[in-house]
């Protein structure tokens, strides 16, 4: 049952992996099992409906993980702008620490190289970003702020988080994330009457 486990996630692993650097389109199926060192009946075992189903996994597992992240550090911080900070300097490190290989923007093959293929895989990106930006907004929400504001305010550090991160990969340095931490308090923060 572990193998297969195994199997399953090394698939998804190489899968995200060669996305991430080669492209949707240049990544052919043959290569992933190649590269995951699965039997070509593993793939199609989990993955019958072949590269699309699986792009989805890949898109639905890094929706979860950044998500399940930023929900961390926004919960356990005293308040949003802190908890967000905190989550952008996290990827500061961890970008380093990967010498910038574990860095993933999530538009950066995702949600623009696929949006124009399928609808599936584009609504699949769009709740991508639905979900953090509920994240961000729900805690602004209960900090006081009017659902709009929340929603706009939302939406901006999302665009900053995900262009901090191209720039870090682009850059390879960490100081475009320390540059979206620096100024996420004075974009979130609340404004004084």
């Amino acid at each position: 049952m572990s193998s297969k486990h195994n199997a399953r996630e090394a698939i998804v692993d190489t899968a995200s992996r060669l996305f991430f650097t080669q492209g949707y389109h240049a990544t052919g199926l043959n290569q992933i099992i190649k590269d995951s060192d699965s039997p070509k009946g593993s793939l199609y075992y989990y993955f019958p409906h072949g590269k699309e189903e699986l792009a989805l996994t890949c898109i639905n597992r890094t929706s979860e993980t950044v998500a399940e992240k930023l929900r961390h550090y926004v919960e356990k911080s005293s308040c949003t702008a802190d908890g967000v900070q905190e989550f952008i300097l996290n990827m500061a490190r961890e970008a380093v620490v990967s010498n910038f290989e574990g860095v993933v923007p999530f538009s950066f093959w995702l949600a623009v190289e696929t949006s124009c293929i399928s609808e599936e895989l584009r609504g699949a990106c769009q709740a991508v970003f639905e979900d953090w930006h509920e994240v961000i907004a729900q805690r602004l929400i209960a900090e006081g702020t009017d659902e709009q504001t929340a929603a706009g305010k939302a939406s901006a550090v999302i665009s900053l988080f995900e262009g901090a991160l191209l720039q870090a990969l682009t850059y390879r340095s960490e100081q475009p994330l320390l540059a979206a931490a620096q100024i996420i308090p004075a974009m979130l923060g609340t404004e004084k009457e």
